[in-house]
């Protein structure tokens, strides 16, 4: 059967609103940016956390409206590798630079280590496994900076943290996706959902929160890394 062409008008602008809708994550981003630049960390943090959900949602509609298709000259999967860098990369990293949490000129150190890794990540064609895991450490330094900042540990674990995740990308270890892996997926989403309640709680509470919320953060987060590093392959 032929492909159908041409698509309407309607088909194509529905098609563009969707990129659009992927592109506003580079909005959200310039204000978590300018939230970081004011040490305002908890706004900066929920910005991130809008374009995160914009950076979910975005996908399925591009495949229900069959976006790839109906613009074929437009490429999303390149448009939403620039907004996840800044997203995940850039804006984290210049709010490690200027935390305090490591001293000066180690500080930007580690920030230009965190970008120089992540722009090869996003550039390795290998990212992702045939089951829908990274492959690697998948350069999401929104939320390890985000544990960074709730934890508040000494600078020479924030640095060897850094220095662990930077050479995690370089290695063939599994990470989960939530959205796409299907193993264990009603577990996933419902502590991804858990997580989501607490992450509010705790930037409600200026990333200070009660005992209880950073226990549980800790908990859900050790079982995403668990997730990947025990993954079991077909």
């Amino acid at each position: 059967m032929n492909p159908r062409t041409p698509y309407s008008l309607a088909e194509r602008t529905l098609a563009f609103a969707v990129h659009v809708l992927t592109a506003s994550g580079v909005a959200f981003g310039l204000l978590a940016l300018l939230a970081a630049h004011e040490r305002r960390f908890s706004a900066m943090f929920l910005w991130l956390g809008i374009a995160l959900i914009v950076d979910g949602i975005d996908g399925p509609l591009a495949r229900r409206l069959q976006v790839r298709e109906v613009l074929p000259h437009w490429s999303g999967d390149i448009l939403d590798l620039v907004v996840d860098y800044l997203n995940y990369v850039m804006v984290p990293s210049y709010a490690l630079v200027v935390s305090g949490l490591i001293p000066p000129l180690w500080n930007y150190a580690a920030g230009a280590v965190i970008a120089i890794t992540g722009a090869l990540y996003f550039a390795d064609l290998r990212m992702k496994t045939d089951d829908s895991y990274f492959r690697g450490f998948p350069a999401c330094w929104n939320i390890v900076v985000f544990y960074l900042f709730l934890l508040k540990p000494p600078p020479i674990i924030v640095a060897s943290t850094v220095a662990v995740f930077c050479a995690l990308t370089f290695v063939p270890v599994a990470f989960l996706h939530p959205l796409r892996v299907r193993s264990l997926r009603w577990l996933t989403m419902l502590l991804l959902g858990a997580w989501t309640v607490f992450a509010l709680l705790a930037l409600g509470y200026e990333l200070t929160p009660p005992a209880y919320a950073v226990i549980a953060l800790g908990v859900i987060g050790l079982y995403f890394l668990a997730a990947g590093f025990l993954r079991t392959r077909p």
